[in-house]
């Protein structure tokens, strides 16, 4: 083992720094990355004073490591669904945030007179909000149960998933030096294409897996799996071109979406911790404070450019999504941080070699404060909205609070929305699986079939193999046509409907039909009037086949429920808000779900008793106990420990509701000593017990004992009866607390 001695060094020497430092930043109630960055900077070479890693390249593999974990993991913590659960809302706020963040970020650097790349990066830096600071300033606060908290981690959603698409668009433009739009569309249409077929193919695949092997599935199984299907994603996405990260993060996203989703974030959590660790020690290790100080400007500019920029663009991105103004600035100040993403952002710089090599620890520097700052930000919202209110002109806060559009009750989406979205969805899917199934089998079994065949045969042959696997990819593109019942209510709505409907059946026939005709095309020379005609047969076969019919709707059953069956799962457990809840954000009320606790005193106790609204002001809508849900509880319902109570409320009366909840656990003074003990007590004359009945004895009832056997003088236990007497020379086998044989040996009740 001498050649790995310099590794276990390095990493002892990490490990060390990062358990001091956690500890230490712990006690202080600092978030922990801060700790690691720390640890980094004093293991690092710029520290004369400490020992230093001997070996970096090493540290850097392990790092790199580090962030497929992190990236693994937020995919966990991910799912493509809360996209669309976000709302508008988010998604305008979230666009707007990183758009103008990015401008921000390109104009300090230009300014600065940096290289373009590194304004470009540095523009990508600052665009990202920290989710796990912003997570444990809310918990430090009590802030949680707040309304603005949930557009804010709705908005961070939106960052987590755009960072990916930001990374794969800064790695292009570093690879090809190339700035125009076309590149960029390219680039963009070649991310959207593999995340929906590796989005698709997984759902469909992955959950049926691990539902065959569950009975075979331990813990230490599970946690290979996950992790054999990570690093196998992260190959194949650099296989086609894009970085280690975002397969990562494809695969933990595709695993959210099964039922083991849960079990699998608890298993990788300790190795996320671990490779996570060393990952930001490494960060801390590239800060050089002789750079800090050289580039101090730059980094004081840079924080004040973060902090003013994302609380105004943030509040203006919120207001502009429709929020009145106190919930705006609420959420822009709760953003004015970088974290994780800007040092992975910068890694990636680093990595591809087009950043400078002042970039990473200014960024690092910018971070630290940032983090500092988040908590007094957070605090601050509620006095700038009242300076705020105070300086603008009445009208213009009336207004602002009045006529925000998310204080309009927003209209249903009409059929035809209905219909041309779900269409579209299923011709993009389909015909990305039919596209997928086409590429591979020009490049793989074309050539293998060329070799053991003639020219021409070996082309049939291929063409045949290859509309037979796509067939129910084409029936489904076809499927739902005219028998939907979209479709039928438009049908029979109206006869001005009738033209469109029968165009859009006639749009997924040109797609099935231009598919088949380019694989017919690119093996038959044949005219193309001919292919043309030919195609439109294979179109009407596929219509018309039953098989492919229940094929094509048995596919998709299991690809639904695949993908909604931990949304069940967590339904069926009470984990899931109500519909409803969405719509009460856009009033002062929002609902809030709180878990009693196992020594609330409030336990076992009647709704009516307790006089929840009366006391709080707050709605008790629902009592959910396990499986069982009691919605609209009365007075006379009862609240035991571990009971999950919804109430509607504003802040104020949540955040009542919240304390007093927290100020019902009984909290003992000094522990007691409540141990069971096993005696044994000799039945003798002056015992008292002589001739007694074990019924009638008392010792259950007054001494609070159990008698688990009797052994008579011939040595043979017996079962205790209720009606087996006591007899001189018995053993009593007893059972009970110390205090309570202490008394039955001594003889007083």
């Amino acid at each position: 083992m001498s050649h790995l001695a310099p590794l276990i060094a390095d990493l002892a020497l990490i490990l060390i720094c990062a358990g001091i430092m956690t500890l230490l930043f712990k006690k202080l109630k600092q978030p922990l990355v801060l700790g690691y960055v720390v640890a980094g900077f004093l293991a690092s070479p710029h520290m004369a004073y400490t020992p230093s890693v001997m070996d970096t390249a090493n540290i850097q593999t392990w790092a790199d490591i580090g962030v497929i974990f992190l990236l693994f993991a937020l995919g966990l913590e991910f799912s493509f669904k809360k996209i669309v659960k976000v709302g508008g809302a988010a998604i305008i706020a979230a666009c707007t945030i990183i758009f103008c963040m990015i401008l921000l970020g390109v104009a300090v650097g230009t300014a600065f007179g940096w290289k373009r790349m590194d304004c470009i990066f540095l523009g990508g830096m600052i665009a990202m909000s920290s989710t796990t600071i912003i997570y444990k300033a809310f918990d430090d606060l009590g802030m949680r149960k707040k309304k603005f908290t949930g557009l804010v981690l709705s908005v961070l959603i939106l960052e987590d998933i755009l960072a990916i698409v930001l990374m794969v668009m800064l790695s292009t433009m570093a690879v090809s030096h190339n700035f125009e739009g076309t590149e960029m569309l390219g680039s963009i249409a070649k991310l959207l294409f593999f995340l929906i077929l590796w989005f698709v193919v997984g759902i469909y695949l992955i959950p049926v897996l691990l539902k065959k092997c569950r009975k075979l599935m331990s813990e230490e199984t599970l946690l290979i799996v996950s992790l054999g299907l990570c690093f196998g994603m992260v190959v194949l996405a650099a296989h086609t071109g894009f970085s280690a990260a975002f397969g990562a993060f494809i695969m933990g996203s595709i695993l959210a979406e099964t039922v083991e989703a849960e079990s699998i974030e608890r298993l990788v959590k300790p190795v996320k911790d671990l490779f996570g660790a060393i990952f930001f020690v490494s960060v801390g290790m590239m800060v050089d404070p002789l750079m800090i100080v050289e580039y101090a400007g730059p980094i004081i500019v840079i924080t004040l450019a973060v902090i003013v920029g994302q609380s105004l663009f943030g509040t203006l991105g919120v207001l502009l999504a429709g929020q009145p103004l106190k919930t705006a600035m609420q959420c822009g100040f709760s953003l004015t941080q970088i974290g994780e993403f800007a040092f992975i952002i910068a890694s990636l710089g680093m990595s591809l070699g087009v950043t400078s090599h002042y970039l990473y620890p200014i960024v690092v520097a910018v971070s630290v404060v940032t983090t500092f700052t988040t908590p007094y930000m957070l605090k601050a919202s509620g006095p700038a909205y009242c300076w705020l209110c105070r300086v603008l002109p009445h009208g213009w806060v009336a207004w602002l609070e009045r006529y925000t559009p998310g204080t309009v009750v927003q209209s249903h989406s009409g059929n035809w929305k209905k219909l041309i979205s779900a269409m579209l969805r299923q011709i993009v899917v389909f015909t990305i699986l039919s596209v997928t199934v086409i590429a591979l089998s020009f490049r793989f079994l074309l050539p293998f079939t060329r070799e053991i065949l003639p020219h021409w045969w070996a082309n049939a042959l291929c063409g045949v193999v290859t509309l037979l696997c796509i067939a129910p990819f084409l029936r489904g593109i076809m499927a739902r046509g005219r028998r939907s019942s979209l479709f039928q209510a438009l049908w029979k709505e109206s006869r001005y409907n009738r033209l469109p409907l029968v165009f859009t059946l006639i749009v997924r026939a040109v797609v099935v039909c231009m598919l088949i005709f380019y694989i017919i095309r690119f093996l038959v020379p044949f005219a193309d009037p001919l292919l043309l005609l030919l195609a439109l047969l294979i179109v009407g076969g596929i219509s018309l086949s039953s098989p492919l019919r229940r094929n094509s709707i048995r596919m998709e059953k299991v690809f639904m429920d695949n993908l909604h069956g931990r949304d069940m799962l967590a339904r069926r457990d009470g984990k899931v808000q109500p519909g409803y809840a969405e719509r009460l954000l856009s009033k002062d009320l929002h609902l809030a779900d709180f878990e009693v606790p196992e020594e609330s005193i409030w336990g076992g106790r009647l709704l009516g008793d307790l006089k929840l609204g009366q006391r709080y002001e707050v709605n008790v809508v629902s009592i959910i106990r396990g499986t069982h849900y009691m919605n609209i509880p009365n007075g006379n319902d009862r609240i035991y420990p571990r009971d999950h109570i919804q109430v509607i409320g504003t802040d104020e009366q949540i955040e009542r509701f919240s304390g007093a909840l927290a100020n019902t656990v009984i909290v003992e003074a000094e522990y007691q000593d409540r141990e069971m003990q096993l005696k044994q007590f000799l039945i003798t004359e002056v015992s008292g017990f002589v001739g007694v009945k074990i019924k009638n004895s008392g010792i259950r009832d007054r001494y609070h004992c159990m008698i688990v056997g009797i052994e008579p003088p011939d040595g043979i236990l017996e079962k205790p009866e209720a009606e087996r007497v006591f007899r001189v020379g018995d053993i009593i086998w007893l059972v009970g607390e110390k205090e309570a044989l202490s008394r039955l040996f001594s003889g007083k009740p």
